[in-house]
């Protein structure tokens, strides 16, 4: 299976740019699954509920959603990407899947990081694993890499792969996705972006790029620069991730004690 992403620089605010860039640089990409940026399209430093309002788009009816949709059906493959969705009076950090058939479906960010807290309502989608026939893919956005618990659940749904869509500003994610794949013998796609925003006279972020894949045992299968632009796709194969014995006598899940983990 041929997996991987698409690391750049969304210009904020530009929609139909972005998408075209994308569009251009996937228009020739082998890949059976390819992860685009958090927020990919949008750009990430709102500054007011309606700019966010503004550019929040509904799914399945949106023009990223469907301009993805397109290429997936052009490029045989299926894509995750973040976006702003909005449903009613309310805005959700989300990422669509995508593929050549269609939506497959589309999950909200469960933790929300510094502001996204003033502009995004908490995700209520909960954690999901679509089947793509080559294997089973879920999603998390981001800082949800914080939380142990969010690639364990999908793990525990039978997740081969995690697509990641981010927007790290944080130091530490890219080799903590290396303790997340090993504690759950998964493979990981995080498609995080590069360079910086300073708007609305807010502290600038800056984007760490290093996107990578990473292996069921923690080995980096590959790792994007912090500051270029990169497309990589590398092969894998999901059968590794369903082999969940660690020894003769310890398998990962099946030797979980679940009745001693409560609070």
């Amino acid at each position: 299976m041929r997996v991987g992403y698409l690391q750049f620089d969304p210009v904020f605010g530009e929609v139909a740019r972005n998408l075209d860039l994308v569009e251009a640089r996937l228009e020739q990409a082998e890949a059976d699954l390819l992860v685009l940026p958090e927020l990919c399209a949008t750009g990430y430093q709102f500054v007011s509920q309606e700019e966010v309002f503004r550019l929040a788009e509904p799914v399945p009816d949106g023009e990223t959603t469907k301009r993805l949709v397109d290429l997936a059906a052009r490029r045989g493959m299926t894509i995750v990407a973040g976006l702003p969705e909005r449903a009613g009076a309310q805005c959700f950090n989300a990422a669509v899947v995508v593929g050549p058939q269609g939506v497959l479906g589309c999950y909200r960010k469960t933790h929300l990081f510094f502001e996204e807290t003033l502009w995004f309502t908490p995700g209520d989608s909960g954690f999901h694993v679509w089947d793509l026939g080559l294997a089973k893919v879920g999603v998390m956005i981001c800082f949800d890499w914080y939380y142990p618990e969010a690639a364990r659940t999908l793990a525990l749904q039978g997740a081969d792969i995690i697509a990641h869509p981010s927007n790290l500003v944080l130091p530490h994610c890219p080799d903590s996705m290396v303790t997340r794949c090993l504690e759950n013998r998964v493979f990981s796609v995080t498609a995080n972006r590069i360079g910086s925003e300073a708007r609305g006279g807010k502290d600038p972020l800056t984007y760490i790029g290093m996107s990578e894949v990473v292996g069921p045992r923690g080995r980096i299968l590959h790792r994007a620069p912090r500051e270029s632009e990169e497309l990589t796709i590398v092969e894998i194969d999901p059968a590794e991730a369903r082999m969940k014995a660690l020894n003769t006598y310890n398998d990962l899940l099946r030797d979980r004690r679940p009745a001693l983990y409560g609070a």
